[in-house]
């Protein structure tokens, strides 16, 4: 192998080294957004659950009173 070729070689192992690092840092980054994303959506989800739950009580009390209220008249 010619001392040309081995150079052309190692050149163009290192533009593929330097395209995967590159593409590992886009990963690395689109993954960190996405678990940020991931994170995000479970806590609004807690919320609305939460929200769910208490507009169900307040549900359930207004039939409560409403009942109360038939038996009374």
């Amino acid at each position: 192998m010619e001392p040309s070729d081995a150079i052309a070689q190692l050149q163009a192992f290192a533009a593929r080294v330097e395209a995967l690092l590159e593409r590992n840092q886009r990963l690395a980054e689109e993954n960190r957004s996405l678990r940020h994303q991931q994170e995000t959506l479970v806590n609004e989800r807690s919320q609305l659950l939460a929200k769910n739950e208490q507009a169900r009580s307040r549900v359930e009390a207004m039939i409560t009173r409403l009942k109360s209220l038939e038996q009374h008249t």
